[in-house]
This record gives C-alpha cells, sequence and structure tokens, in this order.
C-alpha cells in the first residue's frame, strides 16, 4: 500500500539519492557506496533482502559505462550476493538488469542492477492468487543487518 498510496516523484529518484550526503544514506536505504556506484535495498522489494546497485551518474544503459563503471558495477553486486549470504543465506538469487520498457524496466531512465535473494519455495499462493507480497523483515531491519555484516568485513575488500 506505501507504493500504491506513494505521490509519484518527479525526476530521477536514483539521481537523488545519488546526490544525498551519508546522512541521508540510512532514510535513503543505502548500504554502500564506492567507486561511483550505490549498493541500497529496493524500497518496494519483490523478495525480503532485495538490493539494487545504481551508478552515481544518470546512464540508461550498460554501454553508456565507462569500462571502470562495468567493473565497479559488477564488483558491487558481488558485493550484495556476498552480503545477503552472510546476512539471510538465502538458496539462491535473481541477478539481472532490465534495459528498456519492453525488458520490464520500471525505471528505464537510470540503469540498475537487481540483486534479489531466494529460497526454496519462496514462492506461494500469496502474490499468484493475492497479489501480494509478505515481507517477514522491516527494511530499516535489514538495512542494520547488511550494514553490520559489512563492517565486520572492513568494506569492500
Amino acid at each position: 500500500m506505501e507504493f500504491i498510496r506513494a505521490p509519484r516523484e518527479s525526476g530521477c529518484f536514483l539521481c537523488r539519492i545519488a546526490g544525498g550526503t551519508p546522512d541521508q544514506d540510512e532514510d535513503n536505504l543505502v548500504i554502500h557506496r564506492s567507486g561511483g556506484m550505490m549498493l541500497l535495498l529496493n524500497r518496494y522489494p519483490y523478495n525480503s533482502g532485495h538490493l539494487m546497485v545504481a551508478p552515481c551518474r544518470h546512464v540508461a544503459t550498460l554501454g553508456e559505462l565507462t569500462g571502470e563503471e562495468r567493473r565497479a558495477l559488477l564488483d558491487m553486486a558481488c558485493l550484495g550476493e556476498q552480503l545477503l549470504q552472510a546476512v539471510v543465506n538465502p538458496d539462491g538469487f535473481n541477478m539481472g538488469i532490465n534495459q528498456g520498457s519492453a525488458a520490464g524496466a520500471g525505471l528505464k531512465e537510470h540503469l540498475h542492477w537487481h540483486v534479489v535473494p531466494r529460497w526454496e519455495g519462496d514462492t506461494n499462493f500469496m502474490p499468484v492468487l493475492g497479489r501480494v507480497r509478505v515481507m517477514p523483515q522491516a527494511l530499516s531491519e535489514m538495512q542494520a543487518a547488511l550494514r553490520e555484516a559489512l563492517s565486520r568485513r572492513g568494506g569492500l575488500g
């Protein structure tokens, strides 16, 4: 309901978050920033722990990234996978980029990579019949757990 009732933001929300200050990162669900990329929780997740990796620079496609940015994007996606493995121990991951409306991109103007933890049997009748999702953990709790896991790792390394 939060998504349905939320006023539509004008402009690019990822650019707004990228331009934010470190003290705004908690409210913006940012886990980590590095190499011109940011790792953040999806405010409207497909599954508990759904992360996104986005460049701080406004680009729509992989081809618009520099080689260094492409490496940083992949490194950040790998970090997201490792943090989720440590925190929620999923059975697998859906990882990917949807470029353009035809590919299912909800925000087609700003490239972002989804890192979605998955568990055996995590799709049940609720999303299929009820068209609703059940999230067993609050975003703020998940954010705190992921930041703690990052801290234990000593950052990106």
